[in-house]
């Protein structure tokens, strides 16, 4: 097995170790990039949204594993110094049309979305509606909670969101090749 396959090989266990369920979780206990894993696993959970319409909480997971990738390889000093400022364009351009369709404010800080929608899947999969319009309350929810979860019942097929996936994911396979 050449390095090249050992590496991604790793890299496929690593994103496997824990996105499906939250892209932002320390990966095989703590020893993966969350990072990295949200990246490689965009293609599957971004790049059709629509797999979501009927699973308003698989939908939250996505919405927060787009929020985190935008924010951490922007400002990560281990991914922002080496990133393309194309990718990083492309993600900003699929949050803003995230945000858009769902109702949340552009100036909304990513780590209040992260924690609301994250508070959301998990309320969802309790199957407390209640809690989950509790976390997507407040002025960053500009639809407002009824409206943002019913859109995260309903998800279309973003087109800005799809081309970042597959960018970001090529982008981290890029920097991996050059290491």
């Amino acid at each position: 097995m050449t390095a090249l396959s050992r590496r991604r090989t790793l890299a496929a266990l690593l994103a496997l170790g824990g996105c499906a369920s939250d892209p932002t979780a320390d990966y095989l206990f703590g020893i993966g990039d969350p990072v990295r894993g949200a990246a490689l696993y965009a293609p599957r959970n971004l790049g059709d949204t629509s797999r979501w319409n009927g699973r308003p909480a698989e939908a939250a997971v996505a919405v927060e594993q787009l929020e985190f990738l935008a924010n951490e390889l922007a400002t990560s000093p281990r991914y922002a110094p080496e990133v393309s400022p194309s990718v990083l364009q492309q993600l900003q351009m699929a949050r803003a049309e995230m945000r858009g369709f769902l109702g949340i404010a552009d100036t909304a800080a990513p780590p209040l979305v992260i924690e609301a929608m994250r508070r959301t899947a998990e309320a969802l999969r309790r199957g407390s509606r209640a809690a989950a319009e509790a976390a997507l309350s407040g002025q960053a929810f500009t639809a407002g909670p009824t409206v943002t979860l019913a859109r995260l019942g309903a998800m279309p097929r973003l087109p800005r969101t799809s081309e970042a996936a597959g960018a970001v994911a090529a982008e981290l396979d890029r920097l991996d090749r050059r290491r």
